[in-house]
Order: structure tokens, then C-alpha cells, then sequence
């Protein structure tokens, strides 16, 4: 190796790197400036960073991350003339978690959440690769939200996937755990998805969706090995499919309190601040 060829792998990280946080930022800003747009219009604010803060501010108190916010506030139905958003809802106690402790200081927290389903997954199907994705309100599909093990390549690869050519994809069509035992080989993945996993070193891949109550995929956590993956017993199915159910119904109940409350903070600075100009934290 000469004295300039680690200063050129530098560099190429540092250009990749810069490429993956622009396709990160052009998958997000079309939804976040169609929300401030939203916003803009129904509390007639001057213009669309006062929008921003708005969205800011929300997310900060409420925990919830700005992508998150702006999905759900673009699918939801424009408020009436109530002072709430949503008048009529029932706040419902936070869902019990079987693999996380009950009295924990990060209740509600959605990101400590998915950490641990995605731990707890791992550790039922003996991984130590894997990633929980999030179903798109939006655009339908599933984006990932939390990952570990994976090469920063499969990550940008599989940032958002539709509803066909993967694992993932299968599982939460049919609403059911998919084992994929050699990646090589399964039809389950379009050829493109198939070349980039294999590149990051994956053989192997269990996906299980996250249910609510009625039976509706809101997300999907997948194991991956570097091997060819043995099936999975029933005892390790039962327990993925407890844990499936019960992060599901967390999910559901994120969205209809936490994001909701943040959605009703949204309301509350946007009714007082009604035609002003609002400033970024």
C-alpha cells in the first residue's frame, strides 16, 4: 500500500458516506415539506419554517421522531373546529412487554422499544445480524428504523422496501413468519435484493411481522446469519410469534396516544400561534 492509498479509501468512505445521508434526506423531505406545507395552509403561517418549528417543537417534547410525525399527520383527517384534534379518542394504558421490564424509566419510548424487540429476536433465532423496519402510513412498504451487524450498503439498500422481491415483503403480505434458508437460492428475493445481501455477508433470514390486535402489520423484525439457517423449532416460532404480536399492539398504541398527544401539541402551538411567524428551537 503506498503512502497516499489510505488517504484515497478515506476519501471514497467519506464520498459514500455523503451519498447514503443524501438518499436518506431525498427520501425525507418530500414528506416533511408536504406536512409544513399542510401545516402553512391550516394555521396560516407565514411561511414554512414557522411549519418546521411547529413539527419541531412537537417532536421534542413528545419524543417522537419528526419522520414519524409528519407520516402520521399527513394521513390523519384535518381537525374540525374543536379545540383537540381528536375529541372523541380514548387514552389506553401502555401494553405490557413480556421481554422488557415493566417499570422501566424510557416507558412510551418507541426507539428503546424496537431495540429491544430486535435483541430479543436475535437472541431467540441465535443472529447477530438484523434490522426492525416500520410500516409506511404513507406510501405503504416498510422502512427501516433500527438495525445491527449490517454493512452500512445493505442498510441504504434496504431503506424502504415495497411489497415485493424480499423476506420482509412475504411476511407482512401473508401476515406470517417467513424462513428464508439460503438466500441463494429462495425465489422469495427479486435478484437485486438477493445480490445485495448476500454482499453484506448474509446467508440466512427469519422475518416476523408485528401485528395489532385485529391481524394488521404496522412492522417486521428480521434475523440474519452468514449461514445457511437451520428451521426454527416450534418452541423458537411460538416465542417469535408472542413477541410479534405483543410489539404490534405496542406500536398500535404509540401511534393512538404518544404521536397523537404530539399531534395535539401540533394543534395547540398552531391554533396560538395563528398567523405569526414561528422561530426553530
Amino acid at each position: 500500500m503506498t503512502a497516499d492509498e489510505p488517504a484515497e479509501h478515506d476519501e471514497v468512505e467519506r464520498l459514500r458516506a455523503e451519498v447514503r445521508g443524501l438518499r436518506v434526506r431525498a427520501r425525507t423531505r418530500p414528506l416533511i415539506a408536504q406536512a409544513q406545507g399542510i401545516l402553512q395552509e391550516r394555521y396560516r403561517l407565514s411561511d414554512a419554517d414557522s411549519a418546521f418549528a411547529l413539527l419541531q417543537r412537537a417532536s421534542q417534547r413528545h419524543n417522537v421522531k419528526l419522520r414519524t410525525l409528519a407520516r402520521v399527520l399527513v394521513a390523519a383527517p384535518r381537525p374540525g373546529t374543536d379545540e383537540l384534534w381528536f375529541p372523541q379518542r380514548v387514552r389506553e394504558p401502555e401494553p405490557a412487554l413480556g421481554f422488557v421490564p415493566q417499570h422501566r424509566p424510557d416507558a412510551g419510548n418507541r426507539g428503546a422499544v424496537l431495540s429491544a424487540v430486535l435483541t430479543r429476536t436475535l437472541a431467540v433465532v441465535g443472529a447477530d445480524m438484523g434490522n426492525v423496519q416500520v410500516a409506511d402510513r404513507v406510501d405503504g412498504g416498510l422502512y427501516i428504523e433500527k438495525h445491527t451487524g449490517l454493512t452500512e450498503e445493505f442498510v441504504d439498500f434496504f431503506a424502504y422496501v415495497g411489497d415485493d422481491g424480499t423476506a420482509c415483503a412475504k411476511a407482512a403480505r401473508d401476515i406470517a413468519q417467513v424462513t428464508v434458508r439460503d438466500v441463494e437460492s429462495d425465489p422469495v428475493f427479486d435478484e437485486p435484493a438477493r445480490a445485495a445481501i448476500l454482499a453484506a455477508g448474509c446467508r440466512g433470514v427469519h422475518s416476523v411481522p408485528l401485528t395489532t390486535t385485529s391481524g394488521l402489520c404496522v412492522g417486521m423484525v428480521s434475523a440474519h446469519v452468514a449461514h445457511r439457517l437451520d428451521e426454527l423449532s416450534r418452541a423458537q416460532l411460538k416465542a417469535l410469534d408472542v413477541l410479534g404480536a405483543e410489539s404490534g399492539r405496542w406500536l398500535a398504541w404509540h401511534e393512538g396516544t404518544v404521536v397523537l398527544d404530539a399531534l395535539e401539541h401540533v394543534h395547540a402551538l398552531g391554533r396560538d400561534g395563528w398567523g405569526t411567524r414561528m422561530r426553530r428551537s
